[in-house]
């Protein structure tokens, strides 16, 4: 079996401290309750029920936990997510989990990076399966770490399925989904009452190559439309939604590394956006978000740059 050890740069600490103190310290972007348990979780007490009650969860040995990481910022992961990866034995992660999430990993613990990029798949999806319930059979209480929500696009069912085949147990813990993640960094919600009642996630890796999108159940006024993993296919997007009736006008904004200091983004119409995008590349990953409501980021004071102008 095929599985990396400690692929990445160590994330660097100050002072020799602990990741979880290291987060801890960082209290004046967390807020008063976050570190408090932080605290806790580090020293092993704490004065606050929560952080008690938080620090004592479950870790079963021979269980394995689906984590979302978030999009990346580690003050967006949740407190579960973070006590799991205090306790558990054996951590599996992919490529898009941030260092400072995985900073939060105690020092001696097992990793396993199984990260893909695209057309770069370093352990075939069977082969984790495998080593989940491997590592689980061996008495270990295991963190399957995922980037953004692992049940959206995170091909979680079919570890749900090995789990099942191995007869090993299973816990899910959700995390806050690029889409989300987004459009928060962009200071819009991703539905709203004056532009759309309905939402749609699509992945634009199709699965087969004879398969295509319904561009006309898609090209809809009243919905917000997400797609991931569609850098490459932003030309394609556009020419099928304006193909299948929406104006060459309608609004789309692409982000890059959301929620990270180093968002990018581009906002623009269906007919547009191929062009901007060549004159300005973004970086994968990169999300693509549909619909009227991608007009608001013109006037939400909580847009980018109105955040960087008051700072």
């Amino acid at each position: 079996m095929r599985t990396l050890d400690k692929p990445r740069k160590p994330f660097k600490l100050l002072d020799g401290i602990s990741p979880i103190a290291a987060l801890a310290r960082r209290g004046q972007h967390l807020g008063v309750s976050a570190s408090r348990w932080l605290e806790g979780l580090k020293n092993g007490q704490s004065d606050d029920d929560a952080a008690r009650l938080s620090l004592y969860g479950e870790c079963r040995p021979g269980r394995v936990y689906l984590i979302g990481a978030g999009s990346g910022d580690v003050e967006l992961l949740t407190l579960k997510a973070a006590r799991l990866l205090a306790q558990a034995d054996a951590v599996v992660y992919d490529r898009l989990v941030g260092e400072e999430v995985l900073a939060l990993i105690p020092a001696g613990r097992e990793r396993y990076y199984v990260g893909k990029a695209r057309g770069h798949h370093s352990v075939p999806q069977a082969e984790i399966g495998a080593l989940l319930v491997e590592l689980a059979g061996q008495g270990k209480s295991v963190v399957r770490l995922k980037g953004g929500d692992p049940g959206v696009f995170g091909r979680m069912g079919e570890e749900l399925g090995a789990l099942a085949e191995g007869g090993v147990s299973a816990e899910i813990v959700p995390g806050i989904t690029a889409a989300s993640a987004a459009c928060a960094g962009m200071g819009i919600p991703l539905t709203d009452r004056a532009h759309a009642q309905q939402l749609r996630f699509i992945t634009a890796q199709l699965c087969r190559t004879e398969g295509t999108p319904d561009w006309v159940s898609l090209a809809r006024r009243d919905e917000t439309l997400v797609f991931y993993m569609g850098l490459a296919k932003v030309e394609a997007i556009c020419a099928g939604l304006r193909g299948a009736g929406l104006p060459d006008d309608w609004p789309i904004m692409l982000v890059a590394n959301a929620s990270l200091p180093e968002q990018a983004a581009l906002t623009g119409t269906l007919a547009d956006m191929p062009g901007k995008l060549a004159d300005t590349p973004l970086p994968s990953p990169c999300l693509i978000v549909v619909g009227s409501v991608v007009r608001m980021v013109e006037t939400s004071p909580a847009a980018p740059r109105v955040c960087e102008a008051a700072a």
